[in-house]
Protein backbone atom coordinates (compact mmCIF):
# COMPACT_ATOMS: atom_id res chain seq x y z
CA UNK A 1 0.00 0.00 0.00
CA UNK A 2 1.07 3.15 -0.54
CA UNK A 3 2.68 5.25 2.20
CA UNK A 4 -0.22 7.45 3.31
CA UNK A 5 2.11 9.71 5.55
CA UNK A 6 3.67 11.20 2.41
CA UNK A 7 3.29 14.37 1.83
CA UNK A 8 1.63 15.05 -1.41
CA UNK A 9 4.41 17.57 -2.53
CA UNK A 10 7.25 14.86 -2.30
CA UNK A 11 5.95 13.51 -5.11
CA UNK A 12 7.23 14.11 -8.44
CA UNK A 13 4.21 15.50 -10.57
CA UNK A 14 2.77 17.17 -7.56
CA UNK A 15 2.40 20.33 -10.07
CA UNK A 16 -0.10 18.42 -11.87
CA UNK A 17 -2.12 16.19 -9.44
CA UNK A 18 -4.96 17.27 -7.82
CA UNK A 19 -6.01 15.54 -4.73
CA UNK A 20 -9.07 15.36 -2.10
CA UNK A 21 -7.67 13.87 0.93
CA UNK A 22 -9.87 13.31 4.25
CA UNK A 23 -11.20 10.95 6.85
CA UNK A 24 -14.93 9.67 6.32
CA UNK A 25 -17.10 8.62 8.83
CA UNK A 26 -17.99 5.24 7.40
CA UNK A 27 -16.11 2.06 7.48
CA UNK A 28 -13.72 0.99 4.56
CA UNK A 29 -16.04 -2.35 3.81
CA UNK A 30 -18.91 -0.32 2.78
CA UNK A 31 -16.85 2.53 0.63
CA UNK A 32 -14.95 0.17 -1.27
CA UNK A 33 -18.41 -1.68 -1.68
CA UNK A 34 -19.51 2.22 -3.52
CA UNK A 35 -16.82 1.96 -5.47
CA UNK A 36 -17.01 -1.86 -6.72
CA UNK A 37 -20.64 -2.08 -7.30
CA UNK A 38 -22.12 -0.26 -10.14
CA UNK A 39 -25.48 0.78 -9.01
CA UNK A 40 -23.76 1.98 -5.75
CA UNK A 41 -21.16 4.22 -7.72
CA UNK A 42 -24.21 5.59 -10.20
CA UNK A 43 -26.01 7.16 -6.46
CA UNK A 44 -22.81 9.62 -5.80
CA UNK A 45 -20.08 9.55 -8.17
CA UNK A 46 -21.12 12.94 -9.52
CA UNK A 47 -22.08 16.12 -7.67
CA UNK A 48 -25.91 16.32 -7.84
CA UNK A 49 -28.09 17.69 -9.65
CA UNK A 50 -25.41 15.79 -12.24
CA UNK A 51 -25.85 11.94 -12.01
CA UNK A 52 -24.29 8.79 -13.68
CA UNK A 53 -25.97 6.04 -15.53
CA UNK A 54 -24.69 2.98 -17.45
CA UNK A 55 -21.80 2.05 -14.76
CA UNK A 56 -19.51 -0.84 -15.94
CA UNK A 57 -16.44 -1.44 -13.39
CA UNK A 58 -14.38 -5.04 -14.33
CA UNK A 59 -12.32 -4.58 -11.25
CA UNK A 60 -8.81 -5.74 -12.84
CA UNK A 61 -5.84 -4.59 -14.74
CA UNK A 62 -7.80 -3.68 -18.24
CA UNK A 63 -10.71 -4.19 -16.82
CA UNK A 64 -13.04 -1.70 -18.14
CA UNK A 65 -14.39 1.67 -16.36
CA UNK A 66 -16.84 3.35 -18.07
CA UNK A 67 -20.40 5.79 -17.15
CA UNK A 68 -21.82 8.26 -18.80
CA UNK A 69 -22.00 11.64 -16.60
CA UNK A 70 -25.81 13.45 -17.19
CA UNK A 71 -26.31 17.24 -16.92
CA UNK A 72 -29.47 18.30 -15.17
CA UNK A 73 -30.22 20.13 -18.73
CA UNK A 74 -29.80 16.88 -20.63
CA UNK A 75 -26.06 17.00 -21.21
CA UNK A 76 -24.54 13.47 -21.52
CA UNK A 77 -20.83 12.89 -21.18
CA UNK A 78 -19.51 9.04 -21.61
CA UNK A 79 -16.56 8.18 -19.67
CA UNK A 80 -14.83 5.30 -20.50
CA UNK A 81 -11.11 4.03 -19.62
CA UNK A 82 -9.57 1.03 -17.49
CA UNK A 83 -8.62 -0.24 -14.25
CA UNK A 84 -4.78 -0.38 -13.93
CA UNK A 85 -4.24 -1.30 -10.77
CA UNK A 86 -7.15 -2.90 -8.26
CA UNK A 87 -6.17 -3.53 -4.60
CA UNK A 88 -8.51 -4.94 -3.30
CA UNK A 89 -10.09 -2.55 -0.16
CA UNK A 90 -7.13 -0.77 -0.60
CA UNK A 91 -6.26 0.85 -3.76
CA UNK A 92 -7.93 1.50 -7.24
CA UNK A 93 -6.54 3.25 -10.09
CA UNK A 94 -8.05 3.93 -13.40
CA UNK A 95 -7.49 5.77 -16.71
CA UNK A 96 -8.96 7.22 -19.43
CA UNK A 97 -5.95 7.05 -21.66
CA UNK A 98 -6.47 3.92 -22.50
CA UNK A 99 -9.97 1.95 -23.21
CA UNK A 100 -10.56 -2.20 -22.74
CA UNK A 101 -8.48 -3.68 -25.06
CA UNK A 102 -5.43 -1.76 -23.91
CA UNK A 103 -6.66 0.69 -26.95
CA UNK A 104 -5.44 4.29 -26.79
CA UNK A 105 -8.08 6.90 -26.03
CA UNK A 106 -8.75 9.89 -28.03
CA UNK A 107 -7.88 12.36 -25.69
CA UNK A 108 -5.39 11.15 -22.26
CA UNK A 109 -6.68 13.54 -19.53
CA UNK A 110 -6.41 11.79 -16.53
CA UNK A 111 -4.97 8.71 -14.41
CA UNK A 112 -7.56 8.90 -11.27
CA UNK A 113 -6.06 6.75 -7.92
CA UNK A 114 -8.51 6.32 -4.85
CA UNK A 115 -6.75 5.10 -1.71
CA UNK A 116 -8.81 3.61 1.52
CA UNK A 117 -6.98 3.07 4.50
CA UNK A 118 -8.00 2.68 8.34
CA UNK A 119 -8.58 5.74 10.81
CA UNK A 120 -10.47 5.92 14.04
CA UNK A 121 -12.99 3.73 15.03
CA UNK A 122 -15.20 2.66 11.84
CA UNK A 123 -13.45 5.88 9.70
CA UNK A 124 -11.47 6.05 6.69
CA UNK A 125 -9.15 7.86 5.34
CA UNK A 126 -9.77 8.51 1.80
CA UNK A 127 -7.75 9.66 -0.71
CA UNK A 128 -8.44 10.66 -4.58
CA UNK A 129 -6.21 11.76 -6.58
CA UNK A 130 -6.31 13.17 -9.87
CA UNK A 131 -2.52 12.84 -11.69
CA UNK A 132 -2.85 14.97 -15.27
CA UNK A 133 0.07 15.21 -18.22
CA UNK A 134 0.57 18.43 -18.21
CA UNK A 135 -0.31 21.83 -16.07
CA UNK A 136 -3.08 23.09 -18.51
CA UNK A 137 -4.99 19.85 -18.14
CA UNK A 138 -4.69 19.83 -14.29
CA UNK A 139 -5.66 23.65 -14.76
CA UNK A 140 -8.51 23.12 -16.95
CA UNK A 141 -9.68 19.92 -14.39
CA UNK A 142 -9.58 22.80 -11.42
CA UNK A 143 -11.72 25.18 -13.68
CA UNK A 144 -14.06 22.62 -13.94
CA UNK A 145 -14.84 22.35 -10.69
CA UNK A 146 -12.54 19.92 -9.18
CA UNK A 147 -12.53 20.61 -6.00
CA UNK A 148 -15.77 21.40 -4.91
CA UNK A 149 -16.77 18.92 -7.54
CA UNK A 150 -15.04 15.92 -6.11
CA UNK A 151 -15.65 17.24 -2.62
CA UNK A 152 -19.23 16.95 -3.06
CA UNK A 153 -19.18 13.34 -4.61
CA UNK A 154 -17.15 12.35 -1.49
CA UNK A 155 -19.68 13.54 0.76
CA UNK A 156 -22.17 11.55 -1.29
CA UNK A 157 -20.34 8.45 -1.21
CA UNK A 158 -19.97 9.19 2.76
CA UNK A 159 -23.48 9.58 3.12
CA UNK A 160 -24.42 6.17 0.93
CA UNK A 161 -21.55 4.06 2.68
CA UNK A 162 -22.82 5.20 5.82
CA UNK A 163 -26.78 3.65 5.18
CA UNK A 164 -24.81 0.08 4.27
Amino acid sequence: MPDLKKPDAETPDAANDLVIDRVLNAPRAALWRCWAEPKLLEQWFCPKPWFVTDAKLDLRPGGECSFVMNGPDGERFPNIGVFLAVEPMTRIVTTDALTPGWRPSGRAFMVAETIFADADAGKTRYVATARHWTDEARAEHEAMGFHEGWGKAADQLEALARTL
